[in-house]
Order: structure tokens, then C-alpha cells, then sequence
């Protein structure tokens, strides 16, 4: 086996393991970000640095921070790479990208929301009080004391109600998995609101 197919198997290799992940915008991230740890050779302007530049504005838009502008730089970038790449590698990974792009999910994450939960930046941990039985398992299992309130005595009244603090929150999932009452749920986040200088 060459060193050219060897590079073309690690290739396929970060795609398969892209498709793993639920988020496109996620996938792609992964792709980029292996291709250009692993198979790309760096040798033509517009693989390289598109790649970089990708790799930029797909981090924006996991961590909430992208824009419009920032999903149609993506698209172009892809579009660029697919035409003027000198390899199959840089032209593949332009396809990958605009095959996961086919989708509205870009421009959502760039509206500030992950249609499938994955995106830690824009998802919330949120507490039910109806469904809450104030047992504390999930408060226990916080490392990062994100949880507040008080666990249910029988022979109190006026506890504080459990509460997840959003800003001590890492999104690590462990609250959800010891909940007895499934009262703990994925959200989307509140927009964020931001104010032009």
C-alpha cells in the first residue's frame, strides 16, 4: 500500500468518524479539523487555507458565536476548495462540507440554535418544578455546584426549589442521568442578545 492510499484510507477514516457525531456543524468541524491534523498536505493555496478558514468559522457557529456571514464564508470557502484544489483530498473535503451544508442547520446555528441538542454552546440544562421531587441526587452529582436548592424534609416547608445556574453549568449531562424523575431536560438556550457599539 502507498503513502497516497494510506492518506486516502485516513481520509475515509475521519469521515466515518464525522458521521458519529448528531450535529452537521459538528461533523464538520471534526472533518476539518482532523484533515488538517492528519491528510492534508498543505501544498495548494486554496485546500490549506480554506481549510483553516473553515475550521474558524465552524467553531464559530458550535460555539454560538456565528453569523450569517460566517455560514455564507463556508459556503464559498467549499465552493473555492472544490474547484481550485489540487488534489482529490482538498476537493473531497470540500464536498464533505457543502453535502453536510445542504441542510438549514448552518444558518440555524447561526440564529443561535442546534436543531439536535449537540451543541453544548447552545443548549440548556433545565430543571421542571412540577417534576421535581427535590431528592438532590442531581445537586450531589455537580461538580461545578451549577445546581441550587434544598432536598424535600417531611417536616419542613418553604424549601428553596432546585435551580440550574446556566453560567456554572458545563452541559456535562451527568444531572440527567441520576434524575429519578426525569425532571431535567435539554432546552435550546435564551438568545443571547448583543449589543452593537
Amino acid at each position: 500500500m502507498t503513502t497516497e492510499q494510506i492518506k486516502e484510507l485516513k481520509v475515509e477514516d475521519i469521515k466515518a468518524a464525522a458521521e458519529q457525531r448528531g450535529c452537521p456543524v459538528q461533523r464538520a468541524l471534526y472533518y476539518v479539523t482532523e484533515f488538517l491534523a492528519g491528510p492534508m498536505c498543505g501544498r495548494c493555496f486554496p485546500c490549506a487555507m480554506g481549510s483553516y478558514e473553515a475550521r474558524i468559522r465552524l467553531q464559530r457557529l458550535v460555539d454560538g458565536q456565528g453569523s450569517d456571514a460566517d455560514v455564507a464564508a463556508l459556503k464559498r470557502i467549499a465552493e473555492d476548495m472544490a474547484e481550485a484544489s489540487f488534489c482529490k483530498k482538498g476537493k473531497d473535503t470540500a464536498k464533505f462540507i457543502l453535502d453536510w451544508m445542504a441542510a438549514d442547520v448552518f444558518k440555524t446555528h447561526a440564529a443561535g440554535a442546534c436543531p439536535d441538542m449537540a451543541c453544548p454552546a447552545l443548549v440548556e440544562y433545565r430543571i421542571i418544578p412540577e417534576a421535581c421531587t427535590s431528592c438532590g441526587d442531581c445537586k450531589d452529582v455537580c461538580a461545578f455546584t451549577a445546581i441550587h436548592g434544598e432536598k424535600r424534609k417531611s417536616f419542613k416547608s418553604g424549601y428553596l426549589p432546585f435551580e440550574i445556574r446556566q453560567k456554572k453549568c458545563t452541559r456535562c449531562g451527568e444531572c440527567i442521568k441520576v434524575c429519578p424523575s426525569q425532571a431535567i431536560i435539554l432546552a435550546a438556550a435564551e438568545a443571547k442578545t448583543t449589543v452593537d457599539v
